[in-house]
C-alpha cells in the first residue's frame, strides 16, 4: 500500500510520529507502525492471562481466609461495608463511604440477573474488572484483609509488598488499555525506542513468577510467548 492511502486509512496525526520517526523514511514509517502493532498483538496472551491468574489466585486465597467460597456474595455486608470505610472529609465536613468494591459487585450481579443467570461467585468473579481485584491492594481494603492478597505469591522478593504490588498492577492496566487501542508502545521521547516494551515485559514475567515460576515456561512451550522474538524483529527494522 502507498504511503497516501496508508496515512489515510490510519490517519495521519497517528502516523505521523512514525513518520517523524524515521526521518521521513515513508516504508520505515508504516514497517515501524505495523511492527508496533504486531507487538501489542504479542502482548495480549500475556495480559489476558495475568488478569485471570490474579482474579482467580485472589479468589482462592480469599475464599480460604474467610472459609467461605461466596465471600464475594457474602461480604458485601462485611468487610466491603467496614465502618471504617467512612469518614468525614475535615475540609467539607461531609461524610464519605469508599464502597467501590461493594458497588462492583452488585454491578456485575445486576448484569448477571439482567441475562437471566443464576448469581455465583464464580459467575461474578468473571464479570468483574480488573479495577476491583486491583483495589484490594489499596491501603484501607488490604489491611482489612489482613495482608492475604499478597500471600498469593510464592517467591515475592526482598522489599516488595502491598505498595510495589499494588503500583506494578496499575502499570500493566494502563499497557493493557494501550494494547487494546492500538496506542504506541515504542516511543520515548518521540524517537522509536523499545524500552518500555522490554520493562513490562519483565514486569510482567516477573510478576507471573512470583505466583508461580512455572507458568512463563509453559506459555513458551505453548507458542502463546513471543514478545521476545517480536522485539527481536522490531529492533532489526529500526537498525535498518
Amino acid at each position: 500500500m502507498n504511503y497516501q492511502k496508508f496515512a489515510r486509512i490510519y490517519s495521519y496525526s497517528r502516523i505521523s510520529r512514525y513518520l517523524k520517526a524515521s526521518k521521513g523514511n515513508k516504508k520505515k514509517a508504516q514497517q515501524m507502525y505495523y511492527a508496533n502493532a504486531r507487538l501489542a498483538q504479542a502482548f495480549q496472551p500475556l495480559i489476558s492471562f495475568f488478569e485471570v491468574i490474579l482474579r482467580n489466585q485472589l479468589h482462592y486465597a480469599i475464599a480460604k481466609h474467610f472459609g467461605d467460597v461466596q465471600w464475594l456474595i457474602n461480604q458485601k455486608n462485611g468487610f466491603m461495608s467496614d465502618p471504617s470505610l467512612t469518614h468525614v472529609v475535615k475540609k467539607t465536613g461531609k461524610t464519605k463511604t469508599n464502597d467501590f468494591l461493594k458497588k462492583e459487585v452488585e454491578k456485575s450481579e445486576k448484569t448477571l440477573l439482567g441475562k437471566k443467570r443464576n448469581v455465583t461467585a464464580g459467575r461474578v468473579i468473571a464479570e468483574l474488572n480488573l479495577g476491583f481485584w486491583n483495589s484490594l491492594y489499596e491501603t484501607h481494603h488490604y489491611a482489612l484483609l489482613q495482608g492475604v492478597p499478597c500471600t498469593i505469591f510464592r517467591g515475592l522478593p526482598t522489599g516488595y509488598g502491598r505498595k510495589e504490588i499494588n503500583a506494578i498492577i496499575q502499570d500493566i492496566r494502563i499497557m493493557r488499555n494501550r494494547v487494546s487501542h492500538n496506542e504506541p508502545l515504542c516511543f520515548d521521547n518521540r524517537q522509536f525506542d523499545m524500552t518500555y516494551v522490554k520493562q513490562m515485559y519483565v514486569l510482567i514475567s516477573d510478576f507471573f513468577t512470583w505466583i508461580n515460576p512455572n507458568i512463563i515456561p509453559t506459555m513458551a512451550q505453548e507458542a502463546l510467548d513471543n514478545v521476545q522474538a517480536e522485539i527481536a524483529k522490531t529492533e532489526a527494522i529500526i537498525n535498518s
